[in-house]
Order: C-alpha cells, then sequence, then structure tokens
C-alpha cells in the first residue's frame, strides 16, 4: 500500500505530539510505546519505522513542548516596555496553564523525573531550562544590565516553574489559585528588583 507524500512525516508529528502530552501527563517512565501506539492508531511494530528508541521520541517531545515556550516569549517580546515580562509571567502563572497539564510546560511536570536519570533525557530538559534562561532574558526590563541578565532570568525561572509545580500539587483550589497570585506578583518583582 502506498501513502501520499507527506504521509510518514505526518504521522511522526501526530506521534511526538501525543507523546509529548502523555509524557506531561504520566511522567516519560510510566507511558508505554504499545499503549502511545495504539492511541494514535498504530502498531507497536510501526513505532521503530519513526524512531529507535522511546529516548529518541522523549527528545523530540521536549523539543516540542519547548517550541511553545519560543513562542511564549515571541509573543511577550513584540510588547513594549513592562508589558513584556507581565504578559509572559501572566500566561505562564494562569489558571489555563496549571489546568492542563497536558499541554503546559514541559518543565513543570518533568524536572523531577529528569534529575532522577541519565542519559539523553537530562540533557535535553537541561538545554530546555538554559533556554528558557535565555528567552527570559530577552524579556526582562532594558534596565537590567546585561552582566545580570542570566542570573536574573534564572531567578524568575526558578520562580515560574515552583510556583507551577505547588499550585498543581495542592488539592485546594482556593491555595492553588493564591499560588499563582503570589508567584505572579513575586516574578515582575524578581525581575525589576535590584540585584
Amino acid at each position: 500500500m502506498r501513502y501520499e507524500k507527506g504521509h510518514k512525516e505526518a504521522t511522526r508529528s501526530r506521534i511526538v505530539d501525543t507523546a509529548a502530552q502523555r509524557f506531561r501527563e504520566q511522567g516519560i517512565a510510566a507511558v508505554g510505546v504499545a499503549h502511545l501506539m495504539g492511541e494514535v492508531g498504530l502498531t507497536q511494530g510501526g513505532f521503530y519505522n519513526h524512531f529507535a528508541s522511546k529516548e529518541e521520541l522523549a527528545r523530540e517531545a521536549l523539543a516540542l513542548g519547548l517550541e511553545r515556550m519560543r513562542e511564549r516569549t515571541r509573543k511577550a517580546s513584540a510588547k513594549s516596555g513592562a508589558a513584556r515580562i507581565e504578559d509572559l509571567v501572566d500566561s505562564y502563572l494562569s489558571a489555563a496553564h496549571r489546568d492542563n497539564v497536558g499541554r503546559g510546560c514541559m518543565l513543570t511536570t518533568l524536572v523531577i523525573e529528569a534529575g532522577r536519570s541519565d542519559g539523553a533525557v537530562r540533557t535535553q530538559l537541561s538545554d530546555g531550562i538554559k533556554e528558557m534562561v535565555q528567552l527570559i532574558g530577552l524579556v526582562l526590563p532594558e534596565s537590567v544590565a546585561p552582566a545580570q541578565r542570566e542570573a536574573r532570568a534564572m531567578a524568575v525561572v526558578s520562580g515560574l516553574v515552583g510556583c507551577m509545580i505547588l499550585a498543581r500539587a495542592t488539592d485546594d483550589a482556593q491555595m492553588s489559585d493564591r499560588i499563582l497570585d503570589a508567584g505572579r506578583r513575586a516574578a515582575i518583582v524578581t525581575a525589576n528588583a535590584a540585584f
């Protein structure tokens, strides 16, 4: 049976997108290849037509998740002044992001798992952390000196990721909202504070 041109690429993209969502929701280790492939309507054997290993799939899924962070940053970069960082922080620490784990930031769902592992997935996530720090550095206020941008961006990223993890972890909806609100305020203060 012959497929239309682009079929293999479209199938691969569908697998990566589905895997990225499942990895966020369940963790990389908990997602089985057979179940994942069944979800996209393929057999487990078909997986190896697209990927050499689950680790390769995980790296591509992480890269896809990081692209969404790049999109947020590009939108924020189009703004001017304080609105740049405020829009990014508001978007990241939103109830919609908190409530949509499967489509949210990979860092908030996979950092603990990556910290317990070795190899390419940990390296990919480490690269993602570095990139997120660089992206946040691009939208910091112009008043932040170039020599201080990385440290300031690291502080903001740490606050954003930690805040989202805590907001998702609590079973108290009101407390979760308060955590997001406090995190937004803290991130803005950190972005604008003198270090």
